[in-house]
């Protein structure tokens, strides 16, 4: 049977919001963002300056993200994961997990059923 995926308002995260997102697990300021981004991609996502910050006023105004108070360097403004941007990760996790289990339920049928056939 195929996992149902409740379908959310807000549709698939791009790659680049998805990573922002769980940067944001901690406070971090725009360039660790981007630093963080490129590392736990294992390089494979990398996020320009202009596109960040972008992302990261259409974020906020979601609610998924917030500015951390302000400490003394006001040139660094840190950000960090809120309650509904966790919710929304969390929903994100489960529909790549839907598409992860269907996909290898659909790829492992087939290669039963055309085995020692076609392989």
């Amino acid at each position: 049977m195929i996992p149902v995926y409740k379908k959310t308002d807000s549709g698939p995260l791009t790659e680049g919001v998805y990573y922002i997102l769980l940067s944001l697990y901690r406070p971090l300021h725009g360039y660790g963002i981007m630093q963080n981004v490129k590392k736990i991609s294992n390089g494979r996502v990398s996020i320009s300056a202009g596109t960040l910050y972008g992302a990261l006023a259409a974020l906020s105004e979601k609610g998924w993200i917030a500015p951390c108070k302000e400490k003394t360097d006001t040139r660094k403004k840190e950000y960090v994961i809120t309650q509904e941007g966790i919710k929304r990760i969390e929903e994100e996790i489960k529909r790549l997990e839907e598409l992860l289990k269907t996909g290898k339920m659909v790829t492992g049928r087939i290669t039963a059923y055309c085995e020692g056939v076609f392989l």
